[in-house]
């Protein structure tokens, strides 16, 4: 399916209740037949006098190579109508030493970084519906800008579904996930939820914590 809809620049859908049919029938088809934008690519280059590391959660079948970012004849995302994507980064600051722990400094270079005060830049390309060529769009980003004193509602549950990612692929970046963390986030930032879309993800993970604590638990013999 993944495969036919690349090579016809269109979209799939896996229907397993009818709430779900519901969601992509009725609520996203008019998105899906609308494109706005085909072969969308987006580029992020970190300043490295502000991050020091960092790792893009999932996309591992999105990735292209850098070079492809200017390549029109590079296949990439179509976007419809009314269609938003988030990606979260994990990021190390700079000076704190973490990726250059238990390595001996450079003998024949010198790390040089910019002082812009930019955290980032943000690229994106796209071309018309009906383009061949593609439009670049820039943006930079201090840290300032990017750091909110409280993350929102939306931020806060997005994470608890990439934590439920970590856990499921058991993923050596999982850290200290668990999910009891993700599942009390992901109701405390349940929001309105017209839809019920955010409760039925919060059934989901608690359905999947009781078979992993059934999992680990160990088995009784009578």
């Amino acid at each position: 399916m993944k495969k036919l809809a690349n090579a016809g620049n269109g979209n799939y859908a896996f229907l397993d209740s009818v709430l779900e049919a519901k969601k992509v029938m009725m609520n996203e088809f008019g998105g899906t037949l609308m494109t706005v934008a085909k072969d969308v690519k987006v580029q992020i280059e970190f300043n490295p006098s502000e991050v020091e590391g960092y790792r893009l959660l999932g996309y591992e079948n999105r990735c292209l190579a850098a070079k492809d970012f200017n390549d029109d004849k590079k296949d990439a995302g179509e976007i419809g109508s009314g269609h938003t994507m988030t990606a979260f980064y994990e990021i190390i600051p700079a000076g704190t030493g973490e990726m250059g722990a238990g390595t001996d400094p450079l003998k024949y270079q010198k790390s040089e970084t910019a002082k812009s005060g930019e955290l980032m830049t943000v690229k994106m390309r796209y071309k018309k519906p009906d383009g061949d060529r593609s439009i670049l769009i820039e943006k930079a980003h201090t840290a300032a800008e990017m750091t909110r004193k409280e993350p929102s509602v939306d931020f806060r549950f997005a994470s608890a579904v990439a934590e439920f990612a970590l856990l499921l692929e058991d993923s050596k970046h999982k850290g200290n996930a668990s999910f009891a963390k993700l599942i009390e986030r992901a109701r405390n930032a349940k929001g309105e939820d017209c839809e019920g879309y955010r409760a039925e993800f919060i059934r989901l993970a608690e359905t999947a914590e009781l078979m992993d604590a059934k999992a680990s638990s160990p088995s009784e013999k009578g």
